[in-house]
């Protein structure tokens, strides 16, 4: 369990990724920087809901899945957004997604 007792694991730490694991890696910025505490949401490639996490202070998250193609969306009070990743493979896929 993470420090602020969210449960979500702590965002924006340096990990180290197996062989068969693919991450998705990335950041939540808006016009002004980082965008923290927004709830990143992880789609599948059919817009159904797999996981949420909440971004870090300075706007990072991750997510461990399967290969394929993914939707991260970002809510956040002051705006919405989102970006979609191809994660063909084990490693870590980096992914930014704007808020406006």
């Amino acid at each position: 369990m993470s420090l602020d007792g969210c449960g979500a694991p702590q965002q924006g730490v340096d990990i180290a990724v197996g062989a068969n694991e693919v991450v998705l890696s990335g950041k939540v910025k808006s016009a002004g920087g980082p965008v923290g505490g927004a709830f990143v949401r992880l789609l599948d490639s059919t817009g159904e809901f797999t996981a949420e996490v909440v971004s870090s202070p300075e706007g990072d998250f991750r997510f461990f899945a399967a290969p394929g193609t993914w939707t991260v969306r970002a809510l956040h009070r002051s705006g919405n957004g989102q970006s979609s990743v191809s994660a063909d493979g084990p490693g870590v896929h980096p992914v930014e997604v704007a808020v406006a």
